[in-house]
């Protein structure tokens, strides 16, 4: 018998010190029914991570879901931006309660318990990962049919986070037409597999841009790479979204509920039927 290492998990050996694998999800606040957990995922910033969230929510949410949104990239907040929020979080004896948006989505970002949006959030990796692990299980999010996850870019210490600590049901996982994009994003595929948590598919946002003229569609990152790279990964293609500059000003002001058509209607509708 080799050396132990005390890490039961990678070792074959069969002794008597061995443990099964260690539960270390949280159980959410008392007051929180939640059916099912969805991250949104990127390997790589500047992808439009947190505009496929916001829009997968609004989309559910118009299909008579209850929807929540848990901002997870704290140091980054944007998700309260894109719907208009910019009042404090509350609180009562139970925890903390959500914010809740015109129709009604539920949110919680650290942008809603700091004094002003604009200061900066200089925490070290375990303190941010921290505060994730508290938006699970300190937030009265009540009933909800969907929690969507907007999470940071990488495989860092929030990822490992959310998908130690939180009942993640299925990722979703943001990508562009750039090869390098791709390869990036293959690491948080990786991820999710190591942590045994379902990839539901890929979202290439900034697939073209669509003249408003001739109608015609335009590569301006290059020719798109998802039906490769879901191929590669045995993973199904959710959308191709286009570049459309008034989305992304209907998000930069607070109205990514009204927005329409929705980009993301057929990625919940299929999420949906899942």
């Amino acid at each position: 018998m080799s050396e132990c290492t005390h890490n039961c998990s990678s070792c074959g050996e069969s002794c008597g010190e061995r443990t099964s694998p260690q539960d270390l999800r949280k159980p959410a606040n008392d007051r929180s029914h939640i059916k099912k957990v969805i991250a949104v995922v990127s390997g790589k910033g500047g992808v439009g991570k947190s505009a496929v969230t916001c829009t997968l929510a609004a989309a559910m949410a118009r299909r008579g879901k209850k929807v929540g949104v848990l901002d997870a990239d704290i140091t980054g907040p944007s998700v309260p931006q894109a719907f208009n929020i910019h009042q404090r979080a509350l609180g009562d004896g139970d925890g903390i309660l959500p914010a809740v948006t015109q129709g009604g989505i539920k949110l919680m970002s650290l942008n809603l318990l700091i004094e002003h949006e604009t200061d900066p959030v200089v925490w070290r990796g375990p303190v941010i990962a921290g505060a994730v692990e508290q938006f699970w299980t300190d937030v009265v999010w009540g009933e909800l049919d969907y929690l969507f996850v907007d999470m940071p870019p990488g495989t860092g210490d929030v990822p490992l986070t959310v998908f130690q600590s939180l009942p993640v049901d299925g990722v979703i996982v943001v990508t562009a037409p750039q090869a390098l994009v791709g390869m990036i994003v293959t690491k948080a595929v990786r991820m999710a597999e190591m942590m045994k948590v379902p990839v539901l598919g890929l979202v290439e946002n900034y697939s073209y841009f669509r003249c408003p003229e001739c109608g015609g569609e335009h590569p301006v990152f290059g020719p798109s790479t998802i039906d490769g790279l879901g191929e590669s990964l045995s993973l199904p293609v959710l959308a191709k979204l286009p570049i459309d500059p008034a989305l992304a000003q209907a998000v930069d002001q607070g109205r990514a509920e009204d927005y329409a058509p929705n980009p993301m209607e057929q990625v919940a509708e299929r999420l949906d039927q899942m």
